[in-house]
């Protein structure tokens, strides 16, 4: 007796488990619900055998893995450009990156030195690598990590320019860039709309935070203090030429109530340059302003400099005792 058996039909939720057997020396990857996770060896970038210099991925947020990766991901059903978390389940560290390459030998992934440092790995540890899909950025703040950044003339066009080699974002990373041989290490403060975003083809607002370490100059006093004697600077326009109603007046009553000199206002182009202050302090600066002469009073008392009205002496055409 036979028994007639069809394919069989599937209906409801279904589970489907995987067996596999640990024959090599790397860790076979795990596939389920169209998501990719494994572990690998991580390496920093020096560790890459090859004849090419591989300096441009330490420029960057994107690793390095081996072939086997790409034919299981070409079977999913995943979104690109292909994104990747990171996690370090020692230290419970964990960053977000894209893939450069697949050119590692099995069961090795290479990384920046900077995120290495982020997931407090070690040469030869283990991380745990796993598909994702995030958001578009919107908008980041960076914290620079040393006030020498500030001597970047345009800094928000270099840090637009390094991060064409990154990926993604993740809040709490220090990322590392590359300017005029130098390196400048940022601490992501703030992401939008998420902590860890897309930043491949994005319009991203950019905000910087004040350096760490970085301290106000101090102010100096604004007011001297108000025992200090203003210092005379009438010699800075002694000899000026020519000023227009400069002289005194005399009174035919002999009074000296409005005689005082009204000179016109001293004009830029008359006052002279090059005298000295011989008065100058290193660490103070002079502000001159309404310098004008001082004006000697007359004293009052002073009989031969004061004008007397009709007191000169007559002539007469006649002399006295004689006829005419």
């Amino acid at each position: 007796m036979y028994e007639k058996r069809g394919a069989p039909q599937l209906t409801g939720k279904s589970t489907v488990r995987l067996f596999s057997f640990n024959m090599f020396d790397h860790p076979i990857p795990r596939v389920f619900q169209n998501r990719f996770s494994t572990q690998y060896r991580c390496f920093s970038v020096s560790m890459l055998a090859g004849p090419n210099d591989r300096s441009d991925v330490e420029k960057g947020g994107k690793i390095i893995m081996p072939p086997s990766a790409l034919d299981q991901l070409s079977r999913l059903n995943i979104t690109y450009p292909m994104l990747f978390k990171l996690t370090n389940k020692n230290s419970d560290r964990m960053t977000h990156c894209g893939v450069l390459e697949f050119v590692a030998d099995e069961g090795i992934c290479y990384l920046p030195h900077w995120m290495m440092q982020n997931l407090l790995l070690e040469e030869g540890g283990l991380v745990q690598v796993e598909s994702v899909n995030l958001q578009v950025a919107t908008y980041s703040k960076f914290q620079p990590q040393s006030p020498d950044f500030l001597d970047i003339t345009n800094p928000k066009a270099v840090l637009e320019n390094a991060l064409r080699n990154f990926a993604c974002l993740t809040t709490g990373d220090v990322i590392a860039i590359n300017y005029n041989e130098k390196i400048y290490e940022l601490r992501v403060m703030e992401t939008k709309p998420d902590k860890a975003v897309s930043i491949i083809e994005c319009d991203m607002n950019v905000d910087f935070d004040a350096p760490l370490g970085y301290k106000e100059p101090e102010r100096s006093a604004q007011h001297e203090e108000a025992t200090d004697v203003e210092a005379d600077h009438s010699g800075y326009v002694s000899d000026i030429g020519f000023r227009a109603f400069s002289g005194s007046g005399n009174r035919l009553d002999g009074k000296k109530k409005g005689v005082e000199p009204s000179p016109s206002p001293i004009k830029p182009g008359d006052i002279r340059r090059g005298i000295p202050n011989y008065d100058f302090k290193i660490g103070r600066i002079t502000f001159i302003r309404n310098s004008r002469p001082l004006v000697k009073k007359v004293e009052e008392d002073e009989s031969g400099s004061r004008f007397i009205a009709f007191s000169g002496e007559g002539q007469s055409l006649r002399k006295k005792g004689r006829k005419p």
